[in-house]
């Protein structure tokens, strides 16, 4: 499918409209009740497979499907952790990736199952500081990915938390966007990354990104993540 590579206007809406997508995919499975105890994490992950299928029509994913329980919700997403049965307890996310009409979507959500006060406390967190990092880019035009993660980071301490991983998002775009590798630190908002994030891409598109919020309780060994559209 050719791109208009100055059609902004139109690629704002196709991602927006696949989040719109990922996003009733995500409710679907709340109100299914898709995560419960006594779950697989992968027979998990495969009925949300067949749940987008069965909303949207057959739908690809530009990364691997996750959902994580337990200890795994430490893990970074380059881990593999074996599959997990899911306890009355438990805290879990799911992070899926799928591509509706060619364009990328990214999002994820905790579950808690249970009445831990700390695992509510985390999940009432993720979205907060989420917005809150959001509105620190909305804030400052000329950002790059170090202070942006610098902020994450500080929102997530003075939450009581730490990150769970070495970026707090990446960009997103048509399929398959341009290839995001471990070297390529200007595609991540990392550290590392001290170019602006307002930018445009080597084919003059305005670039796109997703916030990812990692949140983690070392100590007791469980963490939430939370993730959509940064830019839009």
């Amino acid at each position: 499918m050719a791109h208009d590579a100055h059609d902004e206007p139109t690629r704002a809406a196709r991602l927006l409209d696949a989040q719109a997508k990922a996003e009733r995919l995500f409710a679907e499975i709340e109100a299914r009740g898709l995560v419960a105890p006594g779950e697989g994490e992968r027979a998990v992950s495969d009925r949300v497979r067949d749940l987008a299928n069965e909303l949207f029509g057959t739908t690809r994913h530009w990364h691997k499907r996750i959902v994580r329980s337990g200890p795994h919700t430490l893990a970074p997403y380059r881990e593999n952790p074996p599959d997990r049965r899911i306890t009355a307890d438990d805290i879990v996310f799911a992070d899926f990736g799928p591509i509706f009409e060619e364009y990328e979507a990214d999002f994820g959500r905790t579950f808690v199952l249970g009445d831990d006060p700390d695992k509510h406390r985390l999940r009432a967190d993720l979205p907060r500081i989420f917005d809150a990092g959001k509105r620190y880019f909305a804030e400052h035009g000329d950002i790059t990915g170090k202070q942006l993660y610098t902020e994450v980071e500080r929102l997530a301490a003075e939450a009581g938390w730490e990150l769970g991983g070495w970026h707090a998002g990446h960009l997103v775009g048509e399929f398959p966007h341009e290839t995001i590798d471990g070297a390529d630190t200007e595609s991540y908002i990392t550290p590392a990354n001290g170019t602006p994030l307002r930018r445009t891409d080597k084919t003059g598109r305005t670039c796109h990104w997703i916030l990812e919020i990692h949140l983690i309780h070392r100590h007791r060994q469980f963490g939430g993540f939370h993730e959509e559209l940064l830019t839009l």
